[in-house]
């Protein structure tokens, strides 16, 4: 059976958006788009793209397990430089001992970001890349949006959020292709924790296919407060478990985000606890799961279809 997150009253989804609190403004499109300057912006689009894509890590890194094609920033001032102009970084690994002014300002402003901050042994940015100063970042492959800029396309379309919600998924070729199977079933965006997932890496990016380009990707810090966020917009959250009512079953009308967990760990419990529903894929193998890129597959077009 589904289950419904405490203090919520109403059983189903109410149709024709009668939930919604609030009614978001947009501001359409206005006047004609120069046919030369939308090429040029096509253009542009695509030489990121490519840039982001294609461009493999420097030729000094030394130990490509570490780096598997990222955008490695080696040094102070590359990293301080990212950091003051906002660009997403993945990750910094800071050498183990006693930080120096500058190293210990570059490691606050990471942290100030919520950055994920690793200290390891000079031995391990040695294997990474030379003459590092005992700081080395990892890029992303792709810039981030946020979860307002994600409820705005919706809006801007006239049609309620569809949103994918992935709590611990690790594998960049996963995440990659549910950004290209969301691409085609007409998902808004994709909300990813900012710890313990991965993130926009240039295997993720490339996994997609292309779909990144019209896909929007944010990263929260935490999780079920987003949630709770989105449920006062009207939101309602289906976990995509191994218990959870047959999703055919269910009519996914309003607004909908599907969450999907990790193969092996699932959604995490306060995750769960916050989701309005359940629901489930029934399977008759012997396997007991589905890959999460499957599994999101099927669900992102099962709503697909409730919405036609």
């Amino acid at each position: 059976m589904a289950f419904q997150t405490k203090g919520k009253s109403d059983p189903k989804p109410a149709k024709n958006g009668e939930r919604f609190s609030a009614q978001r403004k947009t501001t359409g499109r206005h006047g004609r788009t120069d046919h030369f300057q939308a090429q040029n912006d096509e253009h542009n689009r695509q030489q990121i793209y490519q840039k982001y894509e294609y461009h493999p890590a420097d030729k000094t890194i030394r130990d490509r397990s570490e780096t598997d094609g990222a955008f490695v920033l080696t040094g102070r001032n590359p990293i301080r430089e990212a950091l003051k102009n906002g660009r997403d970084l993945e990750k910094l690994l800071v050498q183990r001992g006693e930080l120096s002014g500058s190293a210990r300002e570059i490691v606050q402003k990471a942290k100030e970001r919520k950055i994920l901050v690793q200290v390891v042994e000079k031995s391990r940015l040695d294997a990474v890349a030379p003459n590092h100063q005992g700081l080395i970042a990892f890029a992303s492959a792709y810039q981030y949006s946020t979860v307002e800029d994600i409820l705005n396309s919706a809006a801007e379309k006239g049609e309620k959020p569809f949103l994918i919600v992935l709590d611990g998924i690790t594998d960049p070729h996963n995440l990659g292709a549910i950004i290209r199977t969301a691409e085609c079933a007409g998902v808004h965006g994709i909300i990813l924790p900012q710890h313990h997932s991965v993130g926009l890496t240039p295997a993720a990016v490339k996994s997609s296919a292309g779909a990144v380009e019209y896909v929007k990707v944010a990263r929260v810090n935490n999780l079920t407060r987003t949630i709770e966020s989105l449920q006062k917009e009207g939101i309602w959250f289906y976990a995509v478990t191994m218990n959870g009512e047959d999703y055919r079953k269910i009519s996914f009308e309003g607004g909908v985000a599907l969450v999907i967990g990790a193969e092996e760990d699932g959604i995490s419990r306060l995750v769960l606890e916050k989701c309005d529903y359940a629901v489930s894929l029934p399977m008759t193998g012997r396997i007991e799961s589905l890959n999460a890129s499957v599994a999101a597959g099927i669900m992102m077009y099962r709503v697909f279809d409730s919405r036609q």
